[in-house]
């Protein structure tokens, strides 16, 4: 590539029914992923990602693997088009992290497939057993976000963009942070729709038992560097993979400096989502607005991107 790009993952909250159901229906290679994934899972995820209802594709056990086939159905879907393509680096919001690799080839699709479905059917359990939430804080100092978590007792769970983070913890917990937003000069707290405390110490249980999963997966040394959500550096090497994928289970996932790092110290110049709708282009354009997001979703937004990627490729 002439331009350095990174391909970027989307993560839970972005699932949308009928994802995948028009590349499936042009690419067969598309087709293909997502009867593989129903054969390895035993189940239709195909059914839940195509038809719904956005009820059960919602329900973390089943969006976590939908978007990890959905995510790299759009890059096959895109390679398809524009050949073998292989960005300087690879990203992914939270679930999206282990697409990233995946895409990276640090472990095959079967055994990704097997291992994001364990943590979703994991963060599930560990949802169901507490009661928890999370809250976005918008418009507020990063030091004054991280007090008011303290003060509440709850903890960091993403920092999405400049201005925008999400704390996690209980409902008891979030509420206060939510009442007390004002005070510490955040311009708005909105709790979120979600079904537990996701990336806070709540999720401790599914984070200790994912670790020996992560343990038995075949890994290998990832084509091109991926960007640790827990570290917002790169990992190349399946001992520290391995770690900062148990790690962002409970940990902070650093997008905001996940894109500074790869805008202000590897030059990235470029970034494509892969992934339904247009989360991570908006969370980039808040931090690093002068990078451009091509986004890939659909047959629609495929064309567009083939389009865009000809001419940075030339």
């Amino acid at each position: 590539m002439s331009k350095r790009v990174a391909f970027v993952f989307s993560g839970q909250g972005a699932q949308v029914v009928g994802m995948g159901k028009d590349l499936a229906a042009k690419y067969p290679v598309v087709a293909e992923l997502f009867r593989e994934a129903d054969a390895i899972l035993g189940r239709s995820l195909s059914g839940v990602a195509f038809e719904g209802p956005d009820e059960e594709l919602t329900k973390t056990s089943n969006c976590q693997p939908a978007l990890f086939v959905h995510g790299l159905a759009c890059l096959a879907a895109l390679r398809q088009e524009i050949g073998d393509v292989q960005p300087q680096f690879s990203a992914g919001l939270s679930l999206g992290e282990f697409t990233a690799h995946a895409a990276a080839g640090t472990f095959a699709f079967a055994d990704g497939l097997k291992l994001v479905a364990e943590r979703g059917r994991l963060m599930q359990e560990a949802c169901e057993k507490t009661t928890g939430s999370m809250a976005a804080m918008i418009g507020g100092e990063v030091a004054d976000v991280r007090a008011l978590a303290a003060e509440s007792d709850i903890d960091v769970a993403n920092y999405n963009s400049i201005g925008q983070i999400v704390l996690s913890g209980t409902v008891a917990g979030i509420d206060a942070a939510v009442n007390g937003a004002k005070g510490k000069g955040i311009k708005k707290a909105v709790k979120l729709n979600v079904a537990g405390a996701f990336h806070s110490r709540l999720m401790k249980p599914a984070a200790d038992a994912l670790e020996p999963v992560l343990a038995a997966t075949t890994m290998q040394a990832p084509r091109f560097p991926v960007i640790a959500n827990f570290t917002a550096r790169p990992v190349t090497e399946p001992a520290p993979i391995r770690e900062t994928l148990a790690a962002q289970v409970t940990g902070s996932v650093r997008w905001t400096e996940t894109v500074e790092y790869l805008v202000d110290v590897e030059k990235v110049e470029l970034f494509v989502e892969l992934g339904p709708g247009a989360v991570i282009a908006g969370f980039v354009k808040r931090t690093r607005k002068e990078v451009p997001v091509i986004g890939v979703s659909d047959c629609v937004t495929l064309e567009a991107a083939v389009a865009s990627l000809r001419e940075a490729l030339a």
